[in-house]
């Protein structure tokens, strides 16, 4: 080991995540890069987990909560339990190329203000479908603005220099369960430089089980709180990002409406999104077809967006 490199504290918070836990861990194991240790949070899981994480060795520290708590809060108690002064993340279900902690570490180095650095990633799913986590070469450096508009940070790709969590205060958000790593990057970003490695040092597993999935209700909701959060935090908040904050709106009355839809409140779907009507065009699909049952919405979007491809390329 080159003892001039520094220690990296990887983060894996598991909640009975034994199918693909080990492939996750391996990854770990299979870096170029050696000075790192893993803090292995497991939030009371009945399968084998603790079996799987106990039979590695002590660079996997292995700590178990007394009761399940919500993922913000189980990451900030792995967090606690960090010695390195670097902390990456690698949740149970993704991967790490081979060379992503030297690929990574090195750009701290370009800039003392620098504290995130992430990468783009690969998004995978059981039958063998990717595709890019970021279709192009996001913009660096400080880049709130391009964030809160446009996120593009999978957790799994993301390090953070430890120092900058002691300076933010509030490390992870513990009444969110879907973007507590956003509103974590965010604050960061807020004041700190990002830096990102072009190319996908890391995989995002996609299955039934994500979170997306099982509470589609929780990413309009918790982005709705996380932005009345921002205002009270930053002075001028709603003047400055004015025009992020009715992209941000519009996302989390459109992905209301869609539930709402769901729920046969079809009135409610028009109303949450006819404000938005002349500012974004997509919104007129679920406006005007919310006549129809809600599984009529894809095969309306399909033709939607080849309509516009057309005209577009006209």
């Amino acid at each position: 080991m080159n003892k001039k490199e520094p220690l990296v504290s990887v983060i894996m918070n598991c909640l009975n995540g034994e199918k693909y836990l080990k492939e996750a861990i391996d990854s770990v194991y299979a870096q170029t890069y050696k000075n790192w240790e893993i803090i292995f949070w497991d939030n009371c899981s009945t399968d084998k987990t603790a079996q799987i994480a106990k039979s590695y060795n002590k660079k996997l520290r292995y700590f178990k909560g007394e009761k399940t708590v919500i993922i913000a809060a189980a990451r900030n108690k792995a967090l606690a339990q960090t010695n390195g002064e670097f902390i990456a993340f690698l949740d149970c279900d993704d991967l790490w190329l081979p060379e992503k902690l030297e690929k990574q570490i090195l750009l701290f180095y370009n800039d003392a203000k620098t504290a995130i650095v992430t990468s783009n990633a690969i998004c995978f799913n059981q039958k063998g479908n990717c595709s890019l986590f970021c279709r192009s070469k996001p913009k660096i450096g400080y880049v709130f603005r391009e964030l809160l508009s446009n996120y593009y940070i999978c957790l799994s790709s993301a390090i953070i220099r430890r120092s900058v969590l002691d300076d933010i205060g509030e490390w992870f958000d513990p009444r969110f369960s879907y973007v507590e790593d956003g509103d974590l990057f965010l604050r960061i970003t807020y004041k700190w430089y990002l830096d990102y490695v072009d190319e996908p040092l890391a995989k995002y597993r996609i299955h039934n089980l994500n979170l997306i999935c099982t509470r589609p209700d929780l990413p309009p909701k918790e982005t709705e709180m996380m932005i009345d959060k921002f205002i009270s935090l930053y002075p001028s908040f709603e003047t400055n990002y004015k025009q992020e904050l009715i992209k941000i709106r519009y996302y989390v009355q459109y992905y209301f409406a869609l539930i709402d839809w769901q729920h046969r409140e079809n009135s409610l779907v028009r109303k949450r999104l006819r404000p938005f009507l002349f500012i974004y065009p997509r919104a007129l699909v679920p406006f005007v077809v919310s006549i129809f049952p809600y599984s009529c919405y894809k095969i309306f979007l399909r033709f939607f967006n080849k309509y516009i491809r057309h005209i577009t390329m006209s």
